[in-house]
């Protein structure tokens, strides 16, 4: 069965430029009367996951990183007596990386215009050997690590950099960690940084996010080896209180390595405010009448099928109701695969857990080159549902809501009982992003995928603008908590997408 594209994007978008753009951005805060107010930028540290490092098209590649929000804040810092600002920078501009020369990661996606779709960028990447050892010894400001999630940065992780705990441990710390059985909080502490960002927690949701909910959601109340972080799988969400004793204790470790130390906590966006999860319709299905016709023949047994199992373990009419799929001339929701569904497999096999997708599903953005695709025994989401990892269902949000709340509650009280730290609401204004754009001097960016210029194309991580916008509402932050005047990054300076 033929269908078209999810999305269709045209090449008109080409017009988006690839360079840095000229801006009519006006500075408020002039260089000469930076001001560093109660705060001191000698030593700036900063600390977290991918987002910090300035991971973007699903690498961590060169251009990236010197586009990390930390290295833009470090350039406004200077301008107020801040010190200098290393990053464990990769080898090449493509973002590609081996371990023990076998490859672990691939280069970084461009657009192709015509194909209106995302593609890995061409060229064989100079090298980046995660093993290679010629960083070992060093010490980094930027303290990102990509995959981090709370609990990999503790101080009894000391195998997170060691090239013998793979594949436990992580390739990009193993890169910059100082020692193979170092930390990544210990590294940060053993510099004694007289200031620090601290964004941490976004992957101890995301993966599970991502993942379409196969993970676990750990409740150590019901589960008590849950409190265990060793036993988790990338895909999980953390138990909240092993979130709140991780991220105090990383607090404690900094404060004890310098008392007077300055800091921003940032806290974790909504993932409706990612297209990742907001760039598929539910309703993504395009039909004429003579197809609509004959995929409502084929699904005549399973819908009477259904109807027919009313009562079955626990089974009402409103899940009855909720499990027909009818097409219709126009567009259709995709049909997707819902584990929380009545298993009524054992009474019939052929009634399994599918129904078409609501408003109030996300389909995550892989999924777009899945739908309508035939693959052996019919075609995916319209013949047969999606897969379980292709949906964030509604009580799949919920878990990643509830556990980002309890998450946020604790980033903020600790931000609240320490007069030294000042908190950044990141998730606030993602959610502005997400609902109207946020404006700057030159123009404004959103979180349309590819048009928007606020995300990268992997759907998830900021482009340098989108990372400039970061760094300015850090710097507000900074400005309003510690008395100081460090002027803004211009956005318009910086880039959006690539295109092949």
């Amino acid at each position: 069965m033929n269908t078209k594209n999810i999305y269709t994007i045209s090449a008109s978008l080409l017009c988006i430029s690839l360079a840095a753009c000229d801006s009519d951005f006006d500075n408020p805060v002039s260089p000469g009367t930076a001001d560093a107010g109660d705060a001191d930028f000698t030593t700036f540290v900063a600390i977290g996951d991918s987002l910090t490092a300035g991971f973007a098209d699903s690498a961590l590649y060169t251009s990236g990183q010197e586009n990390s929000f930390p290295n833009m804040l470090a350039g406004q810092f200077a301008l107020a007596g801040g010190g200098t600002f290393t990053q464990p920078l990769m080898g090449d501009d493509l973002g590609g990386m081996t371990v023990f020369a076998a490859p672990f990661a691939a280069n970084r996606l461009v657009f192709d215009a015509v194909t209106s779709a995302p593609e890995p960028a061409a060229g064989t990447a100079d090298g980046t050997e995660a093993t290679d050892g010629s960083l070992t010894g060093m010490t980094f400001n930027n303290l990102g690590v990509p995959g981090a999630k709370s609990f990999h940065l503790g101080p009894t992780l000391t195998t997170y950099g060691d090239p013998a705990a793979l594949p436990a441990a992580n390739p990009y710390y193993i890169r910059m960690a100082t020692a193979t059985n170092s930390s990544m909080i210990a590294d940060a502490a053993a510099q004694a940084p007289t200031f620090f960002v601290l964004w941490i927690g976004n992957n101890d949701i995301l993966g599970y996010a991502t993942g379409g909910g196969t993970g676990v959601v750990r409740d150590a109340v019901m589960t008590p080896s849950d409190a265990d972080p060793s036993t988790y799988g990338s895909e999980d969400i953390t138990d909240t209180t092993v979130f709140q004793g991780v991220y105090d204790g990383l607090l404690l470790t900094l404060a004890a390595a310098n008392p007077n130390a300055k800091g921003v906590l940032v806290n974790l966006p909504d993932v409706n405010a990612i297209p990742y999860f907001t760039t598929v319709p539910f309703n993504s299905v395009p039909l004429d009448q003579a197809t609509a016709d004959l995929l409502n023949a084929g699904y005549a047994a399973y819908n009477a099928g259904v109807q027919s199992a009313l009562g079955f373990g626990g089974m009402t009419q409103d899940e009855v109701d909720a499990r027909q799929i009818t097409f219709v001339a126009g567009q259709n929701p995709v049909v997707i695969f819902d584990e929380t569904l009545t298993d009524l497999t054992p009474a019939n096999a052929a009634l399994i857990s599918m129904r078409q997708a609501t408003a109030d599903d996300l389909i995550v953005l892989p999924a777009s080159s899945k739908i309508g695709v035939d693959a052996g025994s019919g075609t995916q989401g319209i013949e047969f549902p999606l897969a379980d990892e292709d949906v964030l269902i509604p009580s799949e949000q919920a878990a990643v809501e509830a556990a980002r709340t309890a998450f946020n509650a604790t980033i903020s009280a600790a931000a609240a009982g320490n007069p030294n730290l000042v908190l950044y609401d990141a998730a606030a204004d993602l959610d502005t992003l997400a609902a109207s754009g946020i404006s700057y001097g030159g123009g404004t960016i959103t979180d349309d995928y590819v048009t928007g210029g606020g995300f990268s194309l992997d759907g998830v991580h900021p482009t340098a603008r989108g990372y400039a916008v970061i760094a300015n509402g850090i710097i507000d932050t900074i400005n309003a908590g510690f008395n100081a005047s460090i002027p803004p990054v211009d956005p318009g300076a910086k880039t959006t997408v690539f295109f092949k």
